[in-house]
């Protein structure tokens, strides 16, 4: 294995009152293929830029080897003080890199070089800073959420170009499909520290789901072993007039390092959607409908019929035209040809791409509310703070002003607004921008879920193929085509050739849906006679093993018991030996009745 070109070793950082970093490390080996994953908030935009050099850390250490280059990809570029993007760009080449790259780059991502970085809109300057950081390829590229603002066909690009790059990769991304092509080990941190993973993202989370699992058995074991434990201080036969101070000590023990123990368990999104009534058969019909903008057709003569229950997605390159396509068939703008006719008793609930509903003045409380401190969701009334924490905010952040809140908060705060609406039209336009991917995970299964109908404009390939049932995919000069399936199917269907994909005037049918599987009646499988019985007895023999080792203890305490009978002593030793195994095999299989019983009980 080649030695690290960067370690970071035990970095601490605090922000208010919250240690985000607790002993965190990374190190990055030459041809490292690295992708750092948490949830949102978790520190992974801090992390990366304590690794870059952008940001010093509180506690820890920092080292890179002399002579190591890096380049650093920020969420947030700014490009002030640079008279031009391809000034900005060159400003990442390196003594003796081609003068010419940075331009192929930034042409590569839509842009000319001639652009006023004051006129930029985010994703124009984020396409910018890219360019910029690839531009000398170094010995160490951080990219965080470089796919953001990017669509299908440069996303691909991007993948090949990082895939023959010398570079080795540190990557934050929400894009499964990316982190799965790129990377060769993960690093997930949580909680302030991180794990590392000796493979892809691919492995991940099957890993990552392991660990938790592991953790919170090994959790609840010792709760119960707290609780056997304390049992015996409070009803022990010998607890109430001569208490084993060793064994007391053990249990202060126990108690204070399962108060330390770190939780590696993130905590849930619960998301669910708040069903309107039913809509017509049919929710959207668009007939031979066009639109431009004084140049070239941006749509032309498209027709479609989406029925209820349809769950469309709409894909093509920046600039194709998706959002005004969409925008048409919600009936939020008029075509200029052609005509468009909504279902009827629809009720529409729209996630805008840029998030501009939200006032950056406004409180996070009043965002949710309208002002108040109660959400209805379902038909029933919720406090604004348990609501909240539904979507991982905390009771503090209520106040929090919407302006300061990461791109991560305000993508989950706007879902927490759409989905508290009923609805039987939701209309997602990029929803997975900024969200961890834990929160994509319950998005799909949610959208999986729901009975209404969803149109979604996405550059997720990974969400489109879990999600829709058909896709619209722009085919240039103001030209729509509508598949059957997802991303891959789309791919596979314009792969071949026998596969006509001219006009297709009505949406594709819905690819049938697993069954829900019906909810099974637990078996009673209670526990047996034998079982009952010995949770009845167990304490008590674990009593009388107690005593029996404290007597023995006593016994090989006494003076010059060792000296005068050393055969007595051994025997005396060995009997505690005995003794001390029996109590644990006893306290072992009392826990495993008692885990038995819980979960029974609570089947």
């Amino acid at each position: 294995m080649a030695p690290p070109l960067l370690i970071l070793r035990d970095i601490s950082l605090r922000l208010g009152d919250t240690n985000l970093l607790d002993g965190a490390e990374l190190s990055v080996s030459e041809g490292d293929r690295l992708c750092l994953v948490g949830r949102n908030g978790s520190g992974k935009s801090t992390l990366l830029r304590i690794a870059a050099g952008e940001l010093e850390p509180d506690d820890g250490e920092r080292y890179i080897d002399p002579g190591v280059t890096t380049r650093y990809l920020p969420q947030e570029p700014d490009l002030s003080r640079v008279e031009s993007t391809l000034a900005y760009a060159e400003a990442g080449l390196a003594p003796g890199d081609d003068p010419y790259r940075a331009q192929y780059l930034l042409e590569r991502l839509g842009l000319t070089g001639d652009e006023d970085p004051a006129s930029l809109s985010g994703g124009e300057a984020r396409r910018c800073a890219l360019a910029r950081a690839l531009a000398s390829e170094p010995d160490i590229l951080f990219l965080d959420e470089p796919t953001n603002h990017l669509d299908l066909p440069a996303i691909e690009w991007l993948e090949e170009e990082l895939t023959t790059s010398r570079s080795a990769l540190v990557l934050v991304s929400h894009d499964r499909r990316f982190l799965e092509n790129l990377s060769r080990a993960t690093v997930w941190l949580n909680g302030g520290v991180t794990r590392r993973l000796e493979k892809g993202f691919g492995g991940f989370e099957t890993w990552r789901d392991e660990v938790i699992e592991h953790e919170e058995r090994t959790r609840h074991e010792m709760d119960r072993k707290l609780a056997v434990e304390t049992e015996w201080l409070h009803k022990g036969v010998t607890a109430r007039r001569k208490r084993n101070m060793g064994r007391l000590r053990s249990l202060h023990a126990l108690r204070e390092e399962r108060r330390s123990q770190k939780s590696f368990t993130p905590g849930a999104v619960k998301l669910t959607t708040t069903d309107g009534a039913r809509s017509g058969r049919i929710v959207v019909e668009a007939e031979n409908i066009a639109k431009s903008y004084d140049g070239p057709a941006l749509v032309r003569d498209f027709s479609i019929r989406i029925q209820r229950g349809d769950q469309i997605g709409i894909i093509g390159p920046n600039g194709a035209g998706k959002t005004t396509l969409l925008n048409m068939l919600t009936g939020a703008l008029e075509p200029d040809d052609g005509a468009v006719r909504l279902g009827t008793n629809l009720q529409m609930v729209t996630l805008d791409q840029r998030r501009e509903s939200l006032d950056p003045g406004s409180t996070l409380s009043d965002a949710l509310t309208g002002g108040g401190n109660y959400v209805d969701v379902g038909g029933q009334r919720r406090h604004v703070i348990g609501y909240m924490k539904d979507f991982l905010f905390a009771p503090e952040q209520a106040r929090t002003p919407v302006g300061v809140l990461s791109g991560g908060e305000r993508g989950r705060l706007m879902l927490a607004r759409a989905l508290a609406r009923p609805s039987n039209l939701l209309v997602l336009d990029e929803p997975t921008n900024d969200l961890d991917l834990e929160t994509l995970d319950l998005l799909q299964e949610m959208l999986a879920d729901c009975d209404g109908t969803v149109l979604l404009v996405s550059h997720d390939r990974d969400f489109l193929d879990r999600v829709v049932t058909g896709v619209i995919a722009a085919e240039g000069e103001g030209r729509w085509v509508i598949y059957a399936g997802g991303y891959s199917d789309m791919q596979a269907q314009h792969g071949d050739p026998s596969e006509p994909i001219a006009e297709k005037p009505t949406a594709p049918p819905a690819k049938p849906r697993e069954p829900k599987p019906e909810r099974q009646e637990k078996k009673s499988g209670g526990l047996s006679f034998t079982d009952r019985h010995l949770l009845e007895s167990l304490p008590h023999m674990m009593e009388e093993f107690q005593a029996r080792i404290d007597g023995l203890n006593g016994k090989l305490s006494e003076a010059g018991l060792f000296e005068n009978d050393r055969a007595a002593f051994e025997r005396t030793a060995d009997e505690l030996k005995e003794a001390t195994a029996a109590l644990e095999a006893a306290e072992e299989q009392w826990l495993e009745l008692e885990l038995k019983r819980e979960a029974i009980e609570g089947g």
